[in-house]
């Protein structure tokens, strides 16, 4: 399947095509889908994420209407990310999302990140990356797991799951150029777990490469990822590698 701005199966024009479903409203401005085609938009043994209490105020902001429903936020995991186009500093909040910030944690501690692609960039939407096609790696592609409500808003920096469909999220992730609200819309269900608390000017640097909209094809990096991106005259920007902070 393909996570929110996925290369095989767009969310739906409804989902917005951010290459989650088979149709696409606005290329765009598909949703981040679990697996998306080049044509669309859009694992359950889990060890406990390392955390530490924090006395800061964390800066997620609340949906409106959510309000009164948030919980209070007082565990952070840090993550640095090593780009080639630069370093990045992630906060990842477990209780904001349990389930999306368990496994993006495990995916870390795997090395599961490490040497892949940023796959798609779509100026003024979205940023996603979560492919590896290498061996002990790539069974992660559909060991699902459940949505967790959302409840904080997806602005500027913030990272969520892209997905096909209900509970269909499993390794691909995008970071928001800009407020994405809509994606929290019963029908897209989006989750805020985390947030860019250094290096957006690089993110906001990152290839565009691959298909205008939709970026690289998400069913040849599943497939053989190291031949096609060899293959490809403009390369993407690449995880170099990323770590938990101890």
């Amino acid at each position: 399947m393909s996570p929110f701005l996925i290369a095989r199966s767009l969310v739906s024009a409804a989902a917005l095509g951010l290459i989650l479903g088979g149709c696409q409203r606005d290329t765009s401005t598909a949703e981040p889908g679990a697996t998306v085609t080049t044509r669309e938009l859009a694992p359950p043994v889990v060890a406990t994420p390392a955390t530490t209490p924090v006395a800061e105020v964390i800066d997620l902001t609340p949906l409106p209407g959510k309000e009164a429903v948030v919980p209070e936020l007082t565990q952070k995991t840090t993550i640095n990310m090593q780009t080639s186009a630069g370093d990045l500093v992630i906060e990842v909040y477990p209780q904001a999302a349990p389930n999306a910030a368990m496994r993006f944690i495990e995916l870390v501690e795997s090395g599961f990140y490490n040497d892949t692609p940023i796959s798609r960039v779509v100026p003024g939407f979205v940023a996603q990356f979560g492919i590896n096609w290498r061996e002990g790696q790539k069974d992660w592609e559909n060991r699902h797991f459940n949505d967790d409500p959302t409840l904080f808003a997806l602005e500027r920096g913030t990272l969520a799951f892209a997905k096909a469909g209900i509970d269909t999220n499993s390794t691909q992730v995008f970071i928001n150029y800009v407020e994405n609200n809509r994606l929290a819309a019963p029908q897209y269900n989006f989750t805020v777990f985390g947030k860019i608390v250094r290096g957006m000017d690089v993110v906001d640097t990152f290839a565009d490469v691959g298909e205008p909209g939709m970026g690289l094809d998400q069913g040849r990096l599943w497939t053989d990822g190291g031949a096609y991106l060899e293959s490809l005259d403009e390369k993407p920007t690449m995880i170099v590698r990323a770590s938990i902070v101890e």
